[in-house]
């Protein structure tokens, strides 16, 4: 009697605590608490390299997103739906779970480990339910998810370090949901929510524009370039300057130039940089000159009409750089 009720309290923990529903309830209730590094270590959830290249991902791929404070909502409300025993040992356990504003069933497969003590079921993932997350970032290399910043260029090397936009491959805990953005005083990007679903590879795109403390910034620079470097030449046409005049009388005092309107500066994403197309803007001359035709002496007083463009990047140490064109 003794045995018999030994093997029934045994075989009660196997179907129970040690059983297949429970290894998987246990997985999402640690992505639901944010214990991530035990959700991470959960058998079967981490990816060898032999997974990677399989899932034609690179052997480097990141790893940085498998953190406590990283996502952003995780499963709530889990029930498991059914339990299905394949003649391999192997188990389906399908689970129902809320994950932000969706309800949401998935299959794990699960298969048995070495026993513990030689008689409780342990069970690993047949298939790893960590999802692979492709994040571009366009215009900036830095991105945020919940409160870790990444560099997308990590892992790279040469040429593609200087490329503005880059994506990378991270590897994500899953079933959860992120959040992913930027906001620096130079660059912001809405912030754009990714549901990762176990063993699929979602894609992120943060979008960092110019803020106006970036506008501002160039702006002040185009108008001390406009005032410093141009308006100060007391020449016909300002060396290397968008705005200059051709007089056929002739010159007897020296210009004196003034800006009447500063181009206004606006910035948008281009191939390579933040770009400030051909702008409209307004200088004015003034200069005494004597007529060729009949002696006489007058002052020219004239507005010049001018274009400037121009491209604008954030260097590594955060400082503006700025290219006329």
């Amino acid at each position: 009697m003794v045995v018999g009720a030994f093997l029934a309290a045994l075989g009660g923990l196997n179907q129970s605590i040690y059983g297949a529903p429970a290894f998987v309830e246990r997985y999402l209730d640690a992505i639901a608490s944010d214990d991530i590094v035990s959700a991470a270590a959960t058998p079967g959830v981490r990816m060898d390299e032999g997974h990677l290249a399989a899932a034609g991902l690179p052997a480097d791929t990141s790893t940085a997103m498998l953190r406590s404070n990283v996502i952003d909502a995780g499963p709530e409300d889990v029930r498991i739906i059914s339990d299905e025993a394949h003649e391999d040992g192997g188990h389906t356990v399908t689970a129902s779970y809320r994950l932000d504003a969706s309800i949401v069933q998935t299959e794990f497969e699960v298969e048995p480990i070495e026993p513990l003590y030689g008689v409780l079921h342990r069970w690993r993932f047949s298939t790893s339910p960590l999802a692979v997350i492709q994040v571009t970032a366009a215009h900036n290399p830095l991105f945020t998810v919940g409160s870790l910043t990444l560099d997308t260029r990590a892992t790279k090397s040469g040429d593609d370090l200087t490329a503005f936009s880059q994506t990378a491959p991270y590897l994500a805990i899953a079933p959860a949901a992120y959040e992913f953005g930027y906001d620096s005083t130079l660059l912001e990007a809405v912030p754009a929510q990714v549901i990762a679903e176990p063993g699929t590879t979602a894609e992120a795109t943060v979008d960092a524009l110019p803020t106006e403390a970036f506008v501002e910034r160039v702006q002040a620079k185009v108008d001390e370039y406009l005032e410093d470097q141009c308006a100060s030449q007391r020449v016909l046409q300002p060396a290397g300057c968008p705005f200059g005049v051709v007089i056929d009388d002739r010159v007897v005092s020296e210009p004196v130039w003034t800006i009447v309107e500063s181009p206004e500066v606006t910035l948008v994403p281009g191939d390579t940089t933040f770009e400030m197309p051909p702008t409209p803007g307004v200088a004015h001359i003034s200069v005494d000159v004597q007529s060729l035709f009949d002696g006489t002496f007058s002052t020219l007083e004239q507005d010049e009409g001018f274009t400037l463009a121009l491209d604008a990047t954030v260097r590594p140490d955060g400082s503006i750089s700025i290219q006329l064109r």
